[in-house]
């Protein structure tokens, strides 16, 4: 029988990693998240910044991309291929959370998925990027669409999947709505 997983992607500052840490401590079993970073960084020989750096893309990774690809593998690739056999590693060890880094796509015949995605109003997030995170409160709005940007382009490139899109998850809640707390709840009671 194929372990018992928990994905959650997640909209920039929609509070889905604190989710996902609280999910895991219900149930007791492990969330990876920062720990992931680490293992595709001592795997892969890449420092964990240029790891995060490089997977949620910039104005110019496609053509980065796209350009390094004629001469095979890119450094994006490597690292992609990386983060896909941790994640199948990780989930082959037992049950566990595992936020971001397209997991869902990643162990979608590899385990016994429950796919979430958490989201939130631009408002709520960008109350909770300036609380939590430090973000100034002039124009926080911008800094949530770009991370939001790079998020979709990045799931897009390797998955051929919509981000957010609510038909690619099994359930998706407003962390804005309901609080962090409910939804970890929520998440819970459908393990």
């Amino acid at each position: 029988m194929k372990n018992r997983v928990i994905t959650i992607s997640r909209e920039f500052g929609s509070g889905g990693r604190t989710v996902g840490k609280m999910v895991a401590q219900k149930l007791g079993i492990p969330c990876y998240d920062a720990e992931l970073i680490q293992k595709i960084s001592e795997e892969s020989g890449y420092a964990k910044d240029f790891i995060e750096e490089e997977s949620e893309p910039n104005a110019g990774w496609f053509t980065q991309v796209f350009a390094d690809r004629s001469m095979g593998m890119t450094q994006q690739d490597v690292i992609w291929s990386i983060q896909c056999r941790v994640i199948k590693e990780l989930a082959a060890q037992g049950p566990c959370v595992i936020v971001g880094r397209c997991a869902d796509y990643v162990l979608r015949d590899e385990a016994d998925c429950l796919t979430v995605f958490i989201h939130a109003s631009m408002e709520k997030r960008a109350e909770r990027i300036v609380k939590e995170y430090g973000e100034r409160e002039e124009k926080p709005e911008r800094r949530l669409k770009e991370k939001d940007k790079r998020r979709a382009a990045y799931h897009r490139f390797y998955t051929d999947m919509k981000w957010g899109r609510a038909n690619n998850y099994q359930i998706c809640l407003d962390s804005g709505a309901l609080g962090l707390e409910k939804c970890a709840d929520i998440i819970a009671q459908l393990y």
